[in-house]
């Protein structure tokens, strides 16, 4: 919104707006060459002046160039300026990433590098939450210099790099790795935010697979930093813990290969690794500590507290953040079986009916646990069986009505089909068949929904396995119901034309199409109008006047009122 009051003619300051979103330089420069409007008025409602807006907008060198040339022959006044964030001009080049007029602001002011806007942010604190990588680098190796010659040390960069890899941006993290001090830190960082494995659409994700190697080289350079820590035991342990919480497996990976004995350690909570992988849900992180020769002894090696094994673990209902990535509460209930019967597995057979200190076997932990889910798995299920039915019963009705219905009808003499030996009848009846049985499956599969038991073991295969089948059967009734239209179309329009009418010749586009039992033709017909006989029905063609219903003989007619 411009100022329009107490600063510069309003007209003046639209043409400079108009100027500077044209990218007219020239313009914006005349305007302030002529001083209509000064370097130090505030234009925007937000405190901007000329010069903010340059910088936020225009990266071209000649024209910053030429504005700050002005503000120099302002004694350099509007170099100063700020706006009523308290951002100055480097802030602003800092938030939009114009690494141009961010390198001639400092250029002319290293003083700018260090200035806090009203929220304590430095134009560093700015280009890095903004995602602005070549910004932050420049004004990082510029800081870092500056602080270097003043407190005689390197520059700690820990809490920039830290900050970006929790906005995960790896690539510009791992480019800012030489400023990295305090190692604990940052790889705690690493460990909370580390990306997931890339599937197989790299295409799609190709800016997640760079990430994800970037993340993988900043973790190597990391440990390699900590190798010759007099803390690296400490350090290690404390991150493997938060990585194996997040399934970051490539961080879990890197720490178990320079420190075995990481995966010995106990938290806080008096559990290992391998059991806060099983409480976390963390798969990843599971499969590849049980593939570690040493892992596949700690079952018998590691006491579990209160007489409870890894089985009793699984049991135990995932966390709220790994329990919401299924859809719906009954897949939600699926999830949980498939990691109990993955765990079931690779435990010894007598690890399954052990019982703890309260005489539970695991199968009676789950069962506790996930009363609630599997109540609401159930309600979820039938709401949603429930609902199809409609739908599935009354696409059943009609692809029923269409299978006994003959299109055109038979012939009176021997009862076969008018259009047997014409191509689109047959594909007719084979869509008509087809949809009439996924119609009729995708009914028996929800109803069948609706009768079920909801044992718990059910949710695991059966039930899941229905659902799918029903929806599956129910969008395929859709696509078949579509071609069985067409044919049908085909069948009644070309077909049929081309059977009862070679004949006639249409000579206006403006027609309609009659076929039934009684026809509304020409009452004051011209009599010229013409009769046509197919077999045993007669059509009378003429202009329509005044209509009134005529009986056709024969079954059927075609007539075409021109």
């Amino acid at each position: 919104m411009l100022q329009t009051s107490n600063g510069p003619p309003i007209d003046a300051v639209e043409k400079l707006h108009e100027a500077i979103l044209a990218r007219n330089n020239r313009e914006f420069i005349a305007i302030l060459e002529d001083k209509i409007v000064a370097l130090r008025d505030r234009i925007t409602i937000n405190g901007n002046t000329a010069l903010h807006m340059a910088v936020g907008v225009s990266n071209n060198k000649c024209f910053l160039r030429k504005m700050l040339n002005l503000a120099r022959k302002d004694n350099q006044q509007a170099l100063d300026m700020r706006n009523s964030e308290g951002s100055t001009l480097l802030h602003v080049a800092a938030i939009v990433g114009n690494t141009n007029a961010a390198k001639m602001l400092v250029e002319r002011n290293q003083n700018l590098l260090y200035e806090k806007d009203n929220e304590g942010q430095t134009p560093l604190d700015r280009a890095v939450s903004n995602m602005q990588a070549h910004t932050s680098i420049y004004l990082l190796d510029h800081y870092s210099v500056t602080s270097d010659l003043e407190n005689g040390e390197m520059f700690d960069g820990t809490e920039i790099v830290v900050n970006i890899i929790s906005s995960k941006d790896y690539v510009l993290a791992y480019k800012m790795r030489r400023y990295i001090k305090d190692l604990d830190i940052v790889l705690m960082a690493i460990a909370q935010n580390f990306p997931p494995e890339v599937p197989d659409l790299a295409d799609v994700l190709r800016n997640t697979l760079q990430a994800y190697k970037n993340a993988k080289l900043l973790v190597h350079f990391t440990c390699d930093l900590i190798r010759t820590s007099t803390t690296m035991y400490t350090t290690y342990t404390n991150v493997i813990f938060e990585a194996t919480r997040q399934d970051a497996v490539e961080a879990v990976k890197e720490i178990v290969s320079r420190l075995p004995n990481a995966i010995w350690t106990i938290n806080e909570d008096g559990h290992d690794i391998i059991q806060l992988a099983v409480i976390n849900r963390s798969r990843k992180v599971y499969r590849l500590l049980y593939r570690m020769s040493k892992l596949k002894i700690m079952n018998t090696t590691i006491q579990f507290p209160f007489k409870k094994n890894l089985l009793h673990l699984a049991a135990r209902l995932a966390p709220e953040n790994k329990i919401k990535h299924a859809y719906g509460p009954a897949l939600q209930m699926q999830l949980e079986l498939q990691w109990f019967k993955e765990v079931e597995r690779f435990v010894s057979p007598l690890n399954v009916n052990q019982k703890n200190s309260f005489g539970e076997t695991p199968q009676m932990v789950f069962t506790n646990e996930h009363k609630k889910l599997r109540t609401e798995g159930e309600k979820w299920l039938k709401e949603t069986a429930c609902s199809y039915t409609i739908i599935a019963a009354l696409i059943t009705t009609i692809m029923f009505a269409a299978a006994i219905t003959v299109p055109g009808g038979n012939k009176q003499d021997s009862g076969i089909p008018m259009f047997t030996n014409v191509n689109n009848f047959t594909l007719f009846a084979i869509l008509d068949g087809i949809s009439f049985v996924t119609s009729a499956t995708s009914l028996i599969m929800f109803l069948s929904i609706l009768t079920d038991r909801f044992y718990e073991q059910d949710f695991l295969f059966i039930l899941p396995l229905k659902l799918a089948i029903a929806i599956i059967a129910r969008f395929n009734i859709g696509g078949n119901t579509t071609n069985v239209n067409i044919s049908l179309l085909k069948i009644l329009i070309v077909d049929a034309f081309n059977a009862h009418f070679d004949t006639i010749k249409i000579a206006s586009s403006r027609f309609s199409w009659h076929c039934a039992r009684q026809l509304f033709v020409d009452s004051d017909a011209d009599p010229s109008s013409r009769f046509i006989n197919k077999g045993s029905g007669v059509v009378r063609i003429g202009r329509l006047k005044g209509r009134r219903p005529v009986d056709v003989q024969g079954k059927l007619g075609f007539g075409y009122a021109l």
